[in-house]
C-alpha cells in the first residue's frame, strides 16, 4: 500500500495542476451572487466634496463597473457601454487604484460613460466585491442584491447575451 501513495500525490497533484490551467477565471461563480452588495462610500471623482454610497440608489437595478484608468481593456470598454446601455439602467464606476490621479482628468477629456465615478484609492472596496481583475462589473437589483458579476469587457455580444435578458428579468 505505501507504493501506491507517490503514485496517488501525483496523480492529485495532475488533477489540480490540469484544473488550474484550464478552468475559464471569466465561468466561476461569485459567491456574492445571490448576496447584498457591499455598501460603502466613496468620493466622487472630479466631484470635490461629493460622494456615493450604493444605499443612494436602492429601489433601482445600476450596475457597477470596475475599472482602472491604466486598464486598455476598460477604456475600449467606455467608448461602447453609452451605446449599449442608452438610458437603461444607470452605471456607476469604481475606479479601481487610481495611484497616480489620473482618472479624472481621463473621463473629464473622453467623456464618461457613469453616473458617477468613484474612487477607490486604496482597493478596499473592490476586495470586498472579490475583483481580481478589470473591467469586472456586477448587476445589483432594487433590493441591494448582487444578481450578476461578469468578469471582461462588456462588449455588444455580452450585453445581449449575458445583460439585456437579466435586466428584462428585472423589468428595467
Amino acid at each position: 500500500m505505501r507504493r501506491w501513495i507517490p503514485l496517488l500525490l501525483v496523480m492529485a497533484l495532475g488533477v489540480f495542476l490540469y484544473l488550474g490551467l484550464y478552468l475559464n477565471p471569466k465561468e466561476v461563480p461569485s459567491p456574492l451572487v445571490g448576496r447584498p452588495a457591499p455598501d460603502f462610500t466613496l468620493p466622487v471623482v472630479g466631484r470635490p466634496g461629493e460622494t456615493f454610497s450604493p444605499s443612494e440608489v436602492r429601489g433601482q437595478v445600476w450596475l457597477l463597473n470596475i475599472w482602472a484608468p491604466w486598464c486598455s481593456t476598460c477604456l475600449e470598454e467606455h467608448r461602447h457601454l453609452p451605446r449599449m446601455v442608452a438610458g437603461r439602467v444607470p452605471i456607476y464606476g469604481l475606479t479601481w487604484k487610481d495611484l497616480d490621479r489620473e482618472a479624472a482628468p481621463l473621463l473629464a477629456r473622453n467623456g464618461s460613460p457613469y453616473v458617477a465615478a468613484v474612487d477607490d484609492h486604496d482597493g478596499r472596496i473592490a476586495i470586498r466585491y472579490g475583483v481580481t481583475v478589470t473591467p469586472e462589473t456586477f448587476v445589483i437589483d432594487r433590493d441591494g442584491i448582487i444578481r450578476m458579476k461578469h468578469v471582461g469587457p462588456i462588449t455588444p455580444v455580452v450585453w445581449e447575451q449575458k445583460f439585456a435578458p437579466l435586466l428584462a428579468e428585472l423589468r428595467v
